[in-house]
């Protein structure tokens, strides 16, 4: 083997020899196979998640069914319909007004359309009520969301939350929890069906700080003494008044808005020892007042309480 003239080092530097199995082709051709191996890879990847996609929303049809949107609608409005309890509350858009009688309408619906509630909060942690009616026949599975923060979810500690199995002409009621001292915001909560993402019907709130912060929040499960007074929402006429000892939220002893509305009354650390805490006033559809006691005098009648909390029991 002879030298290159000009070089100055030995063959076997200079012309190297190449290892055992590679030639000019070796390197193109692995290039080549590791491209086509990884383009399979990501070709199996995107089957695979293609497949988990399909097999999840198999599995969110089979756990809350397919809707029928036919059953879900009356006219060009969902059959459910969101508020707050307070008696503050009013049309959404504008584009509606009471109706005269609320005890002599002949709609389905509660509430000629969507609302806009006030919640005049008195310190952090107040707490609030809010309804989802269910004016249809269907069994509706909703998702909650708060959208515009400061509040929550009481029991879910949350800004989301899934309402299963809500039957035909049923109501839940769900606690709020006020998360900042704000001074006043705008929030916005929703109620979309899992099945169906553009049947969605939305409530309004205005936050305010009212006048008589307190430290003691009614919640759900606490012995509340109030002085109640309650008035016909038609006539105004009042209808009676006392002296009661409630659980706030789910209180067997008495129709089904009556706990609820004591969440929220505001008292001090002194719990009523000195001077009993604050007053408010919500409003009762028959849903949850006594449209469900047939032939009760009261059955078709819209109630408005007031209540003070005089005592919280500790």
């Amino acid at each position: 083997m002879t030298r290159s003239w000009i070089a100055d080092t030995s063959d076997e530097v200079e012309h190297p020899p190449i290892p055992l199995g590679l030639n000019e082709m070796a390197v193109p051709r692995a290039a080549i196979l590791l491209s086509l191996g990884t383009a399979v890879v990501i070709l199996i990847s995107v089957i695979w998640l293609g497949f988990a996609a399909w097999q999840f929303q198999k599995e969110l049809t089979n756990t809350f069914g397919a809707a029928d949107e036919t059953l879900l609608k009356d006219g060009d409005r969902w059959n459910w319909e969101v508020d707050l309890l307070f008696d503050t509350c009013d049309s959404r858009l504008g584009d509606w007004d009471w109706p005269e009688v609320l005890a002599e309408q002949d709609d389905k619906f509660l509430y000629p359309g969507e609302l806009r509630c006030d919640w005049e909060h008195q310190g952090n942690y107040d707490r609030a009520s809010l309804v989802i009616y269910n004016r249809g026949n269907a069994t509706l599975d909703l998702v909650l969301e708060i959208i515009g923060g400061a509040v929550e979810f009481a029991a879910e500690g949350d800004s989301n939350m899934l309402v299963n199995g809500l039957q035909g002409n049923d109501t839940i009621i769900i606690e709020l929890r006020l998360l900042d001292d704000v001074t006043e915001q705008s929030i916005t909560i929703t109620a979309t069906h899992v099945a169906v993402q553009d049947a969605i019907v939305t409530l309004d709130v205005n936050l305010f700080k009212g006048t008589e912060e307190e430290t003691i929040h009614g919640s759900d499960g606490d012995r509340l003494e109030v002085h109640y007074k309650v008035w016909d929402a038609d006539t105004d006429e009042l209808l009676d008044e006392g002296d009661l000892l409630v659980t706030a939220g789910d209180d067997s002893n008495y129709i089904k808005g009556f706990g609820w509305s004591a969440i929220g009354l505001d008292i001090g650390d002194d719990r009523g020892l000195l001077s009993p805490g604050t007053t408010h006033t919500t409003l009762l559809p028959p849903p949850i007042a006594y449209g469900n006691s047939d032939g009760h005098q009261l059955q078709n009648s819209w109630l408005k309480f007031e209540l003070k909390v005089d005592r919280a029991l500790a």
